[in-house]
């Protein structure tokens, strides 16, 4: 028995002793991880630091005891470090983090960058690379954490620490990683849309029609469908009075019951009666038919607020559990703003249900299907509007078209990955890129009153 135990305790030890050389090893893709100076140097060994082509316009880099203090006197001054990467393994996935301390950084999320390059012989596979998800920031914390995978011609890669226009503030950065990891799941979403315009028809019968795209979605095994705008006023002469009602109520309830069946979120918009005031509400149910979350149209033409109709005043971003959702409502799109401010909140897919057309280009013209692939590809989100003219159809963050109705009545759907990260050939993963690009402080005309 007791030479049992001491072999299992020097095998212990020599497995210990095997992981923690492993996890040394995988550590070791990066030297000098926390930026420990060269000798007689104020710059940290193994690194390689960048300076922008306007000399005046560089940041000043030192490395200090507690880690590398990036600073400038001009509040628009550029610069950081870089460090190669060498026997980097194709379809082999890398975890990278960072850790650094803000002081009187205004605008951290802009103005501090981790970015990955792909190398095949010492040449970027992409210009721009891959920002590095981050920082998170918790007081003067920020935090880089991501996973990205080489491609398949990749043989090694470039690590870039990036300061863009610190303003009077500076940062300290404490240490950086990278390792090989398992790979991250996709996540995988079955994304259902519509096209089905009632005719000659009431508001109970629309119910069950539309129910009926809810129990073919289900079995179909699709996680979320689209439905139109005011589904209980398409086709029907109903008026907004004999219409409306409140949410929840008995509209939201058939749906939650539809949903609840099939185990399937569902979008759609109804006119909602609150108090004294009516809406155009699009609502979001839950895989269980609970109400999960509304949105009040904001944008209202002259049909609604010719009617009475009030317009919302928010823009919710919904979680669910594959992922951030947001809905719009019909002539929401003509405005370029509300996907702005969805996609800036986190939203990953924006559905719309719409009375409006998706009608192809015309005459030279840009027309709904052209709008709808501009918004997606402006903020890197999925676009999956439903109509009662053109085509229903699902839009990926590049603009392309994944499904459309084609001019046919049903459900048209399509699998998305929510963690794809598809770049722009110059410009690189536009979501990631385009919040740290915006120039807010110059966007004051668009709150003022038009003269």
């Amino acid at each position: 028995m007791r030479k049992y135990l001491l072999l299992t305790f020097f095998c212990l030890l020599f497995f210990a002793g095997s992981a923690a050389a492993i996890t040394e090893e995988a550590q070791a893709l990066l030297s000098n991880p926390h930026f420990r100076p060269a000798p007689d140097s104020k710059l940290p060994a193994s690194w390689s630091v960048w300076k922008p082509a306007w000399q005046n316009a560089a940041c000043t880099i030192e490395c200090f005891r507690k880690g590398l203090l990036i600073h400038a006197k001009d509040p628009y001054a550029v610069g950081g470090l870089t460090q190669d990467i060498e026997n980097i393994k194709p379809g082999q996935a890398y975890a990278i983090e960072a850790l650094c301390e803000f002081q009187n950084i205004p605008t951290p999320y802009q103005s501090v960058l981790v970015r990955l390059y792909w190398l095949r012989s010492a040449r970027p596979l992409h210009p721009a690379g891959m920002l590095v998800r981050g920082p998170t920031i918790e007081g003067n914390t920020g935090k880089f954490k991501d996973i990205l995978v080489a491609p398949d011609n990749a043989d090694a890669a470039r690590i870039s620490i990036e300061v863009k226009w610190p303003r009077s503030g500076s940062i300290l950065f404490k240490q950086v990683s990278m390792h090989q990891t398992a790979k991250p799941a996709p996540r995988k979403v079955k994304v259902g849309t519509v096209f089905l315009r009632p005719r000659n028809s009431t508001p109970e019968k629309n119910m069950v029609l539309w129910c009926d795209q809810i129990d073919a979605a289900g079995r179909l095994g699709l996680d979320i469908l689209c439905l139109g705008e005011t589904i209980k006023a398409i086709g029907t002469s109903a008026s907004i009075t004999e219409r409306a009602e409140s949410i929840p109520g008995p509209a939201t309830n058939q749906l939650g019951r539809a949903a609840k069946k099939n185990n399937i979120w569902v979008v759609a918009s109804l006119n909602e009666k609150a108090g004294d005031v009516v809406y155009n509400t699009a609502v979001l149910i839950d895989r269980k038919g609970n109400l999960a979350g509304k949105y009040r149209k904001v944008h209202l033409p002259r049909e609604e607020w010719k009617q009475g109709v009030r317009p919302g005043d928010q823009y919710p971003v919904f979680e669910t559990d594959f992922g951030k959702v947001a809905v719009q409502i019909c002539y929401d799109w003509f405005f370029p703003e509300p996907e702005s401010i969805f996609a800036l909140k986190g939203a990953e897919i924006i559905f719309a249900p719409t009375w409006g057309n998706t009608l192809p280009d015309a005459d030279g013209c840009v027309n709904g299907e052209t709008t709808f692939r501009v918004r997606a590809r402006d903020n890197g989100v999925y676009m999956v509007p439903c109509v009662y003219d053109g085509n229903s159809m699902v839009i990926d963050p590049m603009g392309r078209i994944l499904a459309t109705s084609n001019g046919k009545t049903g459900l048209f759907w399509a699998e998305i990955d929510l963690n794809k990260r598809e770049p722009l050939r110059w410009v690189g993963h536009w979501r990631s890129i385009a919040p740290r690009h915006r120039m807010q402080a110059t966007y004051d005309p668009l709150l003022e009153v038009p003269k």
